[in-house]
């Protein structure tokens, strides 16, 4: 199989490549020069690698029991500072006190925002708690060593030993550190807070340190000696290690062979490296290499399967799912690879915010489509998981959490365990502001453990307590989900305007018209086409399918959000083939996703005051959960203002979280304000800002959703731009649609004429110093775009 076009292959090297794949399909040891050659493989050659990595890779897990079997830590990711004093050129984790400044963000995360993330992971089944941030920043920025001497703490290490111990003890999650190089003395501090610690040796190569405009000159923890010293002293620390080559940041083939001879040998002489990660470069913006190429596909599956030769079949050889498209994913196992490493059901990767991890259950899908079966392990791989390796402080957490084989202990029925949380004694309240300060910290770490009551005093918050509801909602959106700023290319489209035969009636249009949209939706580079309304009564019900079918056919690889569960009941109804039938046509017909919309509050009271029209609550939860279980994802809404109470808004926030316990089919969630026209406009406080009104709103909805659905959406049609940028930050982390209405009409809907380009969006992003991104419709990465 041919990847990509190879460069032509001069003999000499042709002759070095075959002598190298020679003595790797016979299980020979390969030296640097081996590695070299291997790495330039392509064609047939490469299939060839490929399969002798995979052979090795399968030889050791049979050796060890698990054949078959791929791991992966489930983790939250805890940015303990973003502060640094290295200069990498391929750097977005990274910022200085200044852009902290303007991002509203702290010089370091708090105990109690290092706590809230953790308790929402354990809550979540996680095991692992990984702690990034930057090297020694306070050498560099005396804003870092303020905090620190305000805190007192002597350094950036001793504040990373302390809340590691603390995420240990208050919740039972192990920490993996990667706070940077490391002295011996600062490895023996660490030690008994950590079953594990790692540092990437990235590459050997000394040009890329020393020589100006390379990535990691300037950038004095970078220097590769200092790194293998690291190594070496982490090795006679005894401490299980994670390290690895990054792949495409301007090194050789030779730097990269021997990249990964030096990890070989640094395990040979220790014994400690538990896995080695195979990492490719993505380029990002805002960078100095934002224009340098991502690392080549052919070139990275050839450096996993080396590396697997290299390491040999003892070794774990992981690779981040995340920089991968899922396409590309099977390849990665062909090469030998049998670790994703940490993925998290909660946290953004905060190194690389611009690629969402996999969803659970799609890597797990993945992973049997490769044949091979997924396995939760801990941050320490099983070997490590002794005495030998850990420290007496930690073994009893460590023991906790493993099976009898070394990986996550797995349930009675199955399923996933949960570490078990230290119990913990709240201090009394000493005021009213003091028991509003422990509500807001306990709704922002354990939001199970608030009653309705509890919610609805958030709800309710004005003033400065609104202030501190936003501030805290927007930190767990900052630790959690990250903080890009999306939005998805899209426009809508009306199905109540479909008329099979053109009737000049003003916003209808028949077929042909509606292919006519869907081909100029792709021509402006739109993603998504958002359908929906129930179809006119003088239309017959196979409309809903050939609307799917027509866009479907007139723009292919555009995204169709289509059908409210009114309209799924209504075509359910009316083509008697009731709703299973009905989401099956629509599944044939091209629809994609589906909105969560047509409800305003998951309450019969308020459905039969506000909107009688619309579907029963009973059946809209039927068919939504229905959707989900058919495959479909959906959005979800609330409409608040209106002639709701504080109790039913709660009510209907847990049922979406109870649905989404059960389905895992939202993609996100909606506060939408009803408008004044439709009985809206009604403040739940009365006399209160409206401003308010609707930051309450929003970070009740991030606090109380978060670890079930991760999105909050700000209706920017609902509230204009200047009232959308301080809703997000209140908790919201994404703008919606772009909603162009095109070349080509008709209208649709109240949001007509309505539009938000995306370079008004990246500009919001700018104001907010927060990293713009193009999404999908479900999330995923859709690349640049214009």
């Amino acid at each position: 199989m041919t990847l990509l076009d190879p460069p032509p292959v001069a003999g000499s090297d042709a002759s070095a490549l075959a002598a190298a794949l020679g003595r790797a399909e016979h299980s020979a040891r390969i030296d640097a020069a081996d590695a070299e050659a291997l790495l330039g493989a392509t064609d047939e050659a490469l299939d060839r690698l490929l399969a002798a990595a995979a052979r090795v890779r399968d030889a050791g897990l049979e050796r060890i029991g698990r054949p078959g079997v791929m791991t992966y830590s489930r983790k939250v990711f805890i940015p303990l500072t973003t502060l640094c004093r290295d200069r990498c050129h391929y750097c977005v984790f990274v910022d200085t006190p200044g852009q902290l400044l303007r991002q509203r963000k702290p010089e370091y995360m708090s105990r109690e925002q290092v706590l809230a993330v953790a308790r929402q992971g354990q809550a979540l089944g996680c095991k692992e708690a990984l702690l990034t941030l930057g090297d020694r920043p306070e050498e560099r920025w005396p804003e870092a060593r303020a905090w620190l001497d305000r805190h007192g703490y002597g350094s950036t290490l001793e504040y990373v030993a302390d809340m590691a111990r603390a995420i240990t003890a208050e919740t039972g999650l192990l920490p993996h550190l990667n706070p940077g190089i490391m002295t011996p003395g600062e490895l023996a501090m660490l030690r008994p807070v950590a079953p594990s610690m790692g540092v990437m040796l990235e590459t050997t190569s000394r040009r890329l340190y020393e020589e100006p405009g390379q990535v990691h000159y300037g950038s004095p923890d970078k220097d590769p000696d200092v790194r293998l010293r690291l190594l070496d002293d982490a090795g006679a620390a005894r401490i299980p290690f994670t390290s690895g080559i990054l792949v495409g940041i301007g090194e050789t083939l030779r730097d990269r062979a021997e990249s990964l001879v030096a990890l070989r040998d640094a395990h040979a002489r220790h014994g400690h490296l538990q896995e080695i990660i195979v990492q490719n470069f993505r380029a990002k913006p805002r960078t100095a290499m934002q224009g340098a190429p991502d690392a080549d596909l052919r070139e990275y599956v050839a450096a996993v399967a080396v590396a697997r030769l290299v390491m040999g079949p003892g070794m774990r050889i992981q690779v981040p799912p995340n920089l991968s498209d899922p396409q590309e994913l099977d390849l990665l196992v062909r090469a030998g690879a049998d670790d994703w490493g940490g993925v998290s059901p909660l946290t953004a990767d905060h190194v690389n915010p611009e690629r969402p991890w996999p969803h659970l259950d799609d890597l797990a899908a993945a992973t049997a489509e490769s044949g091979f079966t997924l396995r939760e392990r801990l941050t320490a791989h099983p070997p490590y998981v002794a005495d030998e390796w850990l420290d007496p402080a930690i073994r009893p957490a460590t023991y906790a959490l493993a099976g009898p084989d070394g990986l996550a202990r797995v349930g009675a029925d199955g399923g996933v365990v949960r570490p078990e949380p230290r119990a913990m004694v709240d201090a009394p309240a000493r005021s009213a502001a003091r028991a509003f300060e422990t509500l807001l910290n306990r709704a922002a770490s354990e939001p199970s453990t608030l009653d309705d009551a509890e919610w609805e005093a958030l709800l309710r918050a004005e003033g400065a307590d609104a202030d501190a509801l936003a501030a805290t909602a927007d930190d767990v959106r900052r630790y959690t989900v990250g903080e890009a700023l999306t939005i998805v290319a899209n426009r809508n489209v009306a199905s109540t305007g479909f008329r099979r035969r053109r009737t000049g009636e003003p916003d209808t249009y028949d077929l042909d018209a509606l292919a006519e949209i869907a081909r100029d939706a792709a021509d402006l580079g739109l993603t998504e086409i958002c359908v929906q309304g129930l179809v006119a009564p003088s239309e017959d019900a196979e409309s809903y399918l050939d609307i799917a079918r027509t866009i479907k056919h007139a723009a292919p690889g555009m995204h169709l959000h289509a059908y409210r569960p009114q309209d799924v009941a209504d075509l359910a109804d009316r083509s008697g083939r009731g709703l299973a039938g009905a989401l099956a046509a629509m599944r044939e017909s091209g629809v994609d996703t589906v909105p969560g919309t047509g409800v305003k509050v998951l309450s019969e009271r308020v459905r039969r005051l506000v909107a009688p029209g619309d579907l029963e609550i009973d059946r809209w939860r039927e068919n939504i959960v229905a959707a989900h279980e058919a495959g479909f994802r959906s959005t979800s809404v609330l409409f608040y203002g209106h002639v709701e109470t504080a109790a039913e808004r709660i009510a209907h926030l847990r049922e979406l979280a109870d649905i989404q316990s059960r389905t895992r089919g939202f993609t996100e969630f909606v506060p939408i304000p009803l408008p004044e026209p439709l009985g809206g406009g009604v403040a739940l406080v009365p006399g209160r800002r409206p401003l308010d009104e609707h930051r309450a709103m929003a970070a009740v909805s991030r606090l109380l959703l978060s670890g079930a659905i991760p999105h909050i959406q700000i209706p920017w049609t609902r509230h204009g731009v200047p009232t959308s940028i301080e809703l997000l930050r209140s908790g919201g982390d994404d703008l919606g649609g772009t909603l162009l209405d095109g070349r080509v009409l008709p209208g649709a809907g109240v949001e007509r004429g309505l539009e938000l380009p995306l370079a008004e969006a990246r500009r919001i992003a700018a104001g907010l110093f927060r990293p713009f991104r193009q999404r999908s419709t479900t999330y995923g990465d859709v690349g640049a775009r214009p």
